[in-house]
């Protein structure tokens, strides 16, 4: 259409658009992933994500736990993990049951994840709608 008009496009110009169009769709399909990574993985503002317990091995120290999108994750404990219950009484490491739901801030070391913080307590309307429903 542009020759029945007796105009040219010039080369340079088309290359930039479309260079331009790449890069704009790179940048929003990045922040689309992070997005996306954030919200399934259930993180809260505080750094706690959301889990139910699937199995407690108090010898190992270790909690297998599940993702409400069923992905399972292997978390190790130590003497320095905090544990609270529903109303933010300390507890203990042994209360803890399969099927609990927990809200876990944690950290990674050379040796995996390790929990720096367990709080027992169920997913309410409001946090499912915070960490799900964005």
């Amino acid at each position: 259409m542009s020759r029945i008009l007796g105009a040219r496009r010039h080369p340079v110009g088309r290359r930039l658009r479309v260079v331009a169009i790449v890069f704009a769709t790179v940048v929003s399909c990045v922040f689309s992933v992070a997005a996306q990574s954030s919200k399934a993985a259930g993180t809260t503002n505080g750094g706690e994500e959301f889990f139910i317990v699937s199995s407690v091995d108090i010898t190992k120290k270790q909690l297998l736990l599940k993702e409400p999108t069923e992905i399972t994750q292997l978390i190790q404990v130590n003497d320095k993990t905090r544990y609270t219950d529903r109303t933010s009484k300390p507890m203990q490491f042994g209360d803890l049951r399969a099927g609990d739901t927990i809200y876990v801030r944690s950290s990674t070391t050379s040796a995996g994840r390790v929990a720096v913080s367990i709080r027992k307590g169920p997913m309410t309307l409001q946090e499912l709608q915070r960490h799900y429903l964005k």
